[in-house]
């Protein structure tokens, strides 16, 4: 299986997150580490636009046999864009015969190396399109609100849920930005994540951390200190 690792310069919250040291090492390092010592893994790639990436990328051990066009490093770039490229130069330019991978955003750098086996083996097992990993969430989302500008709440969804206790509602999950693993053709041609053949992954919550802004940061290091 091919893992593909996106990493792009430019993060505006986190300056160079995503080599930023996290408890010594780059935080890239610890999704590379990962793909590397998962068995379903054979080739890790990192698809980056920054030179400095690249080099700590290389030094963790990943391959970046070419650099990611600045027109899939905008701000406004669609992720799915990238990893059509990356295969698709891939299969056409570099001899490769890729027809599923598996995606690691490298600010998830709590996920573990069974986390991708076990992904891709549900993946090969439901003969699924994709498989995105998913963690549950703390509360119902149709308790989320909308505030105006005169600090009005409002209702986000259009549903009654005035004295009711969460015990009430079915579990809610959301996509944790750790672990897709798609077929190369499916997301091709519907260029979606997610068909009637999508399964879901589940991670608990300490291994979910989705690293977005300083505070995401710092507590993905509190719980790599407190392991």
């Amino acid at each position: 299986m091919l893992a593909i690792i996106p990493a792009r310069g430019g993060s505006k919250q986190v300056p160079q997150k995503n080599i930023k040291s996290l408890c010594g090492k780059p935080l890239i390092a610890y999704t590379i580490e990962a793909a590397q010592a998962a068995k379903s893994v054979d080739r890790v790639i990192v698809s980056t636009d920054d030179p400095q990436i690249e080099e700590a990328a290389k030094k963790s051990g990943a391959e970046i046999p070419f650099m990611r066009p600045k027109e899939l490093a905008q701000d406004d770039s669609k992720a799915i864009d990238t990893y059509l490229y990356t295969v698709e130069k891939l299969n056409v330019e570099f001899n490769g015969n890729y027809k599923e991978f598996v995606v690691l955003l490298p600010t998830s750098p709590l996920r573990v190396p069974e986390d991708i086996d076990n992904a891709v083996s549900l993946f090969h097992e439901k003969k699924a399109d994709s498989v995105i990993s998913c963690v549950e969430v703390s509360f119902p989302p149709v308790w989320m609100k909308k505030i105006d500008r005169d600090g009005k709440i409002t209702n986000y969804f259009n549903v009654a849920t005035e004295n009711k206790n969460r015990q009430e509602f079915e579990t809610a999950f959301k996509p944790n930005g750790s672990i897709y693993v798609f077929k190369y053709a499916f997301l091709k041609e519907k260029y979606s994540y997610y068909s009637n053949n999508t399964y879901a992954y589940l991670m608990p919550q300490e291994r979910s951390v989705d690293i977005d802004s300083q505070s995401d940061f710092n507590y993905a290091e509190y719980l790599m200190r407190a392991k």
